[in-house]
């Protein structure tokens, strides 16, 4: 497989392991007033950086996202609007110097750029479920470099497809050379074989088929009657109404064996064309047909950039807002596609929110459960992003042009503290609860079982898993040591018991002939 090399790659190719797990912390909750619609309420927004807090959501995600949807900086170098385009933003200017060192100082504009993608792809892809798929909006800029890293990481045999949406719904007379009307959304899925759902049936779609012979079955389209798949019954010359004869063009054969075809022919479910001298068409009936197979040219019906704009001066009426938003139907259609209607969506480039807003709309269409979780490095992360969400879920406009709220609610998070500091020891400013949570996912217990620290049995209780019962034995001022005290604290019936302890004062053979296993904190405390 061919691979792309860049300044800065040998530094990034395994950053992801080294990006430090912080806490995430709840700012505020928010909910729709009452009375409201039916809507989730357990969705996320989250500022900071995006490659830290994709981090810092494995213990609670990882493998459970069905669709990722981002729309990053399309490294325009364009720096003369709201989001910054250049990954020229003093932070991520940091960043790349800490990790890439002073290679930094002599890296183009697409080496920054691919620097900053790869840990968040990396990233992205354990998060993903194994049945899920992640949608990547792109332009020409970035779209010939983009697609060599997403084989490197997904695998080139999940690409699945490259969409193109018709941004533009008028010409731009004003371009130098070619009015630029379309960008890319490139989709992979986590594993081979992976199945979109269909589409639901439109008027358009229905239009192309007629009736104009009146037939009993209902309107109808021609069908190709060749096939270029070798068939043994399909090579035959049949004659039609007229007395003409019709054989497959060289290299092709016939769909149907010649008795099949003179079957359907009887049913009058073969066209001869108006005055019977047409090759024979098998008809395709309407009312035999399913949902739609998604197609790789999305036009105006999923939106435009004209779309989009309109939606957000109206949901922002008082205040200019984001210049290069999505229009919702575009990410609706996606939805419609990779998720299900209790599915987990994640985007890490969150920009105005308009992926919130769309999973808020197909909850209330179809009183789904689906959940979104947003990530957003920049300042307007509270005052935009989660802004227009607010509004979306309470509703906005006056008048005639008012939109009755979705419903739903939030959560708006930030970084926090570290959970390891120097020389890999425990952070005590982490939080107790934060710290038991991330050892419990270890080892593999999961959210709902863990056990709640002030209603636990034991202040050392974490829960259950594959038939081990689990203890967390850690004081933040204090050295735990696991002994034959220790243990008759804490295990009251026998059976495997894994012990979490700062030291440990019993033999190998007793804790064998008893299945005790024994973890050292903090140095057997796997890091993600």
């Amino acid at each position: 497989m061919p691979t792309l090399h860049w300044v800065g790659k040998d530094q990034v190719r395994n950053h992801h392991r080294d990006v430090p797990y912080r806490v995430l912390r709840d700012n505020y909750k928010f909910e729709a007033p009452q009375p409201a619609p039916k809507n989730s309420l357990e969705n996320r927004i989250i500022q900071g950086d995006n490659l830290e807090a994709l981090k810092s959501l494995l213990p609670e995600f990882e493998g459970r996202v069905k669709c990722v949807y981002i729309d990053p900086p399309y490294n325009t170098g364009n720096e003369s609007w709201v989001y910054n385009d250049n990954v020229n933003d003093p932070r991520i200017k940091r960043w790349l110097g800490k990790v890439v060192g002073k290679e930094n100082e002599d890296m183009s504009r697409q080496d920054k750029w691919l620097c900053m993608m790869y840990p968040r792809l990396k990233l992205l892809h354990r998060l993903l479920s194994e049945d899920g798929s992640i949608w990547v909006s792109i332009d020409d800029n970035a779209v010939g470099i983009l697609r060599p890293i997403l084989d490197e990481i997904f695998g080139v045999g999940n690409f699945v497809t490259c969409v193109i949406w018709e941004k533009a719904d008028s010409p731009r007379n004003s371009a130098n050379q070619f009015s630029t009307d379309h960008d890319y959304i490139l989709v992979y899925s986590k594993r081979p074989n992976w199945v979109p759902a269909r589409l639901a049936r439109t008027a358009e779609s229905d239009s192309i088929y007629t009736n104009d012979d009146d037939d009993p079955n209902g309107p109808w389209i021609p069908g190709d009657p060749f096939a270029n798949k070798p068939y043994s019954k399909g090579l035959f010359t049949i004659t039609g109404p007229t007395g003409r004869q019709f054989s497959p063009p060289p290299g092709r054969y016939w769909r149907v064996s010649e008795e099949r075809l003179r079957a359907l022919d009887a049913e009058g479910r073969v066209w001869w064309g108006p005055k019977g001298e047409a090759r024979p068409s098998i008809k395709r009936y309407l009312n035999e047909v399913g949902d739609l197979v998604p197609r790789t040219l999305w036009k105006k019906d999923v939106g435009s950039n004209r779309t989009s704009k309109n939606e957000m001066r109206a949901i922002f009426s008082d205040t200019s807002s984001f210049d290069t938003p999505k229009p919702s139907t575009l990410i609706g259609r996606i939805l419609d596609i990779a998720a299900d209607d209790d599915s987990i969506i994640l985007d890490s480039f969150a920009g105005s929110g308009t992926t919130a807003h769309a999973v808020l709309k197909a909850n209330a269409q179809d009183e789904g459960s689906r959940r979104f979780v947003l990530i957003e490095l920049m300042d307007y992360a509270e005052s935009l992003t989660a802004e227009r969400v607010r509004r979306v879920i309470s509703g906005y406009g006056d008048g005639t042009k008012q939109v009755a709220g979705l419903g739903g609610g939030f959560t708006y998070q930030t970084l926090a503290e570290p959970l390891f500091v120097e020389y890999g020891n425990l952070n005590p400013e982490a939080g107790l609860a934060a710290i038991r949570d991330y050892v419990a996912w270890q080892e593999g217990i999961y959210q709902q079982f863990r056990a709640d620290y002030e209603e636990a049995k034991h202040r050392y209780w974490l829960g259950e898993a594959n038939g081990l019962r689990v203890f967390f034995a850690y004081e933040a001022d204090a050295i735990t040591t696991f002994d034959l005290d220790l243990l008759a604290e804490l295990v009251q019936t026998v059976g495997p018991v894994l012990v979490y302890a700062d030291q440990l004062a019993l033999g190998e053979d007793f804790m064998r002939r008893h299945s005790i296993g024994f973890k050292k904190i903090p140095r057997d405390i796997a890091r993600l």
